[in-house]
């Protein structure tokens, strides 16, 4: 059994953001990516926790406000730490600040292909839904959703376990413009890379 004594859980100060930075880059291949500056603006609002073990950092979760819905945009733990309870410790501290707060639930995002899900799943959290990823990756995404309050019924799906696959995006040639765009001129730039 993993004992917790030496880890805390705080919000993050910007003397924090070279850890926060460089973990977010470690693991870009299973993380939405946040430039510095959203992470500059962000944790002086204390929407940055960070897990400390043994006085060192070893995670960070970056969440949205404590509303009805709380969302969380990226969770990471130190690939040297992960199996030994820290994540699920870093993850129920944010679920004790959500009740505290009245929120009513936790939402959150993972590709289809990232291990991640398990953990999810194992903490209680239900996949509610599964939307198409990004182009480039050509992977689902899993939307998990955790209750913060009994609930009558609690509705779920599959999750999905699409591998990525960008193949279709790297045939269609079409890498210029609006590979970042949002809303309609994403779904547009979706259209043009699958008639490729």
């Amino acid at each position: 059994m993993t004992s917790l004594a030496d880890f805390v859980v705080r919000p993050a100060v910007l003397a924090d953001l070279p850890y926060i930075d460089h973990l977010q880059r470690k693991n870009s291949g299973t993380l939405s990516f946040y430039p510095r500056i959203v992470f500059e603006r962000d944790i002086p609002g204390n929407l940055v926790l960070t897990a400390w073990l043994n006085d060192e950092p070893c995670g960070y979760l970056y969440r949205g406000p404590l509303r009805d819905a709380v969302r969380i945009h990226q969770a990471c733990i130190q690939y040297d730490v992960r199996g030994y309870q820290y994540g699920a410790a870093l993850v129920r501290h944010l679920e004790a600040l959500g009740r505290a707060a009245g929120s009513l639930r936790i939402l959150l995002r993972c590709g289809s292909d990232v291990a991640a899900n398990g953990f999810w799943q194992v903490m209680g959290y239900k996949c509610i839904s599964v939307t198409a990823g990004g182009v480039s990756r050509g992977r689902e995404i899993n939307v998990w959703e955790k209750s913060l309050v009994p609930r009558l019924f609690d509705l779920s799906v599959l999750p999905s376990s699409r591998k990525q696959d960008s193949s279709r995006w790297r045939k269609s040639g079409v890498r210029q413009g609006h590979r970042f765009a949002r809303g309609n001129e994403m779904h547009a730039y979706r259209e043009l890379v699958e008639q490729q």
